[in-house]
């Protein structure tokens, strides 16, 4: 049966899907610092970081959050009859694993609520945001996802 907004309710607790792995490169990192202007060195110095706790570069923590639309998107998990979709903010967001520059990172999402919100409904998933090769997960969010129905 495919996933629609009025089949979405019966998938809960269900993961609706995961993304392909996406590289997190230095360039990518320096235009998050240019965007946001934390250029803080463990971010963007290579060689001082180098010789510190995580022997290079890492992503900020906010640019893995960013990510997360898109990568959400390409999980596959989009329900069939949505006009529009609106990023309603983030619960119980989690930076719990450095993101080494270069690293792969891709999402699972997991269906946790759904409810009406006046003309359209309100999505929450449980996204965790794993890092290739390694054990612990970069970022666990809830997300809450808008949809608004095709008219």
């Amino acid at each position: 049966m495919p996933l629609t907004l009025d089949t979405l309710g019966d998938h809960l607790g269900q993961e609706l899907g995961v993304s392909p792995w996406r590289a997190v490169e230095q360039p990518t990192i320096d235009a998050f610092a240019d965007v946001t202007g934390d250029h803080q060195w463990i971010h963007v110095d290579p060689a001082r970081a180098a010789r510190g706790p995580y022997g290079e570069t890492i992503a900020h923590g906010l640019l893995t959050l960013s990510l997360l639309p898109a990568m959400r998107l390409q999980a596959d998990g989009m329900p069939g009859g949505v006009e529009r979709v609106v990023n309603y903010g983030y619960d119980r967001v989690r930076f719990l694993a450095p993101v080494r520059a270069g690293s792969r990172l891709r999402v699972r999402v997991v269906l946790t609520a759904v409810a009406p919100k006046g003309d359209s409904v309100l999505v929450t998933t449980r996204n965790t945001v794993e890092i290739e090769g390694e054990d612990k997960l970069a970022l666990v969010a809830e997300a809450l996802t808008l949809f608004v129905p095709q008219a």
